[in-house]
């Protein structure tokens, strides 16, 4: 059995060349091996959703996928929702516009959920966001701005604003 795998991972839009353990999970590989920090480690159960990115366009808490099964994907982080030039996506937008943070601890994952939310509901209502945030805890916020920026930002997008930006077509 061959004690460590090469994989590859297009984080962000960039490719990247990782050697990962056969156990090693995908929040190590993109923390310690890729220096990628947005996604944080929280509960590493999966009850948590600080860990929580877009592999090929869905929601993973990445502390739950092991790195090899992410060989080949494209991983969207919550920075990597911004364009190139640093504008804002109108998601991040709605977010900073509705407080929708405060010690920014689950703020990567919350995103990241809201992300592939608005991929398969575009026009979703209070109690579709608060079922498709109910994997990510946040526990300064009470969620109400966190619910307010994420419909926010649904209205935004379908007023023609710039695609979602991490779906998989």
């Amino acid at each position: 059995m061959k004690s460590e795998l090469d994989i590859m991972l297009t984080v962000d839009g960039a490719k990247e060349r990782a050697t990962v353990e056969p156990r090693g999970l995908l929040i190590q590989v993109l923390r310690e091996k890729l220096g990628v920090t947005g996604p944080h480690i929280g509960c590493e159960s999966g009850r948590c959703g600080a860990c929580t990115v877009l592999v090929n366009g869905e929601a993973v808490k990445s502390c739950m996928m092991l790195a090899a099964q992410a060989d080949g994907a494209e991983i969207t982080t919550a920075a990597g929702l911004a364009a190139e030039d640093g504008t804002l996506h109108p998601l991040q937008q709605a977010f900073h516009e509705h407080h929708a943070l405060q010690c920014g601890y689950c703020t990567p994952g919350m995103l990241c959920a809201a992300m592939d939310l608005l991929k398969t509901n575009p026009n979703p209502d209070e109690n579709d966001v608060r079922q498709a945030l109910r994997g990510n805890l946040c526990r300064c916020t009470g969620y109400q701005h966190i619910v307010d920026a994420v419909l926010s930002a649904a209205e935004t997008l379908g007023s023609g604003a710039s695609a979602v930006k991490g779906a998989a077509e």
